[in-house]
């Protein structure tokens, strides 16, 4: 999302940068690039195309479908079975790919998660699935009925939603998920922090000589086995310092010190 425009629309102002960032980020042993053909729209999947494609076997690309993009750069939902059928023809064509590892299905609008069924779109998806177009399926901007409606109609493989250290609503439905081997893909991993809670984390990188975002997204790897990771950036610099929590261990203190910033 970071490597397009301003509010996501839009050219990169430095498009050899964001070149840059996507062959580092493969260099540096990433395997999981999260996009969506929205996403410019359609720039973000043509960076990528330019940057990685013939894609390595072991990246995979996850994209999601469920909105489209107006000329005021709202986010409109596109639900219906053909308007996803389109999105899924979009994604193919701006990745350069003759299938799709991974669909998100996106719920709920910029609020986060609302209520509503997720079975027919859901219906769609896995009908491109069984005809060999789409590996796994996921959903994202979802609530705990919404992914019990959508695995109801058929297996998924992650969850994509809002959470962090400060927002944390999403515990029990980690755990559940866990239990059943289900990916948990957090987004945001530095959002919605008030003032006081950005003052907690800062103390704790400081103490142990590195940045916030490097302390928030180790937490994230520490809280649950299942949780991958997906921090955007647009830059090279910004892609290595994310990387490094990946490599950092927070001790007991730590952890218990970071948790209280959600009480």
């Amino acid at each position: 999302m970071q490597l397009a425009g301003p509010w996501v629309m839009g050219p990169p102002a430095d498009h050899d940068g964001a070149i840059a960032v996507l062959r580092e980020a493969v260099a540096q042993g990433v395997t999981h690039i999260d996009t969506s053909d929205a996403y410019g729209p359609r720039v973000a999947n043509e960076l990528i195309r330019e940057a990685l494609h013939p894609y390595p076997e072991s990246v995979l690309i996850a994209t999601k479908v469920g909105a489209n993009r107006d000329a005021e750069g709202g986010w409109p939902t596109a639900r219906t079975p053909e308007e996803l059928r389109q999105q899924f023809r979009d994604n193919l064509e701006s990745l350069g790919a003759e299938r799709l590892d991974l669909v998100n299905m996106r719920m709920g609008d910029a609020n986060g998660p609302q209520p509503g069924s997720i079975a027919e779109a859901m219906e769609t998806l896995a009908g491109l699935q069984q005809e060999e177009l789409i590996g796994q399926l996921g959903v994202s901007n979802v609530t705990a009925e919404q992914v019990a409606e959508a695995r109801a109609v058929t297996p998924i493989v992650c969850v994509q939603n809002m959470y962090n250290l400060a927002n944390r609503w999403d515990d029990h439905l980690i755990d559940s998920l866990a239990a059943d081997n289900i990916a948990y893909v957090p987004f945001f991993p530095l959002g919605g922090f008030s003032p006081l809670q950005a003052d907690a984390l800062t103390a704790v990188a400081t103490r142990l000589e590195t940045t916030q975002m490097a302390v928030a997204l180790a937490w994230l790897l520490q809280r649950s086995e299942n949780i991958l990771l997906i921090p955007g950036t647009s830059k090279v610099a910004h892609l290595r310092e994310n990387i490094t929590g990946a490599s950092l261990s927070l001790t007991e203190q730590d952890l218990a010190e970071l948790d209280n910033i959600n009480s």
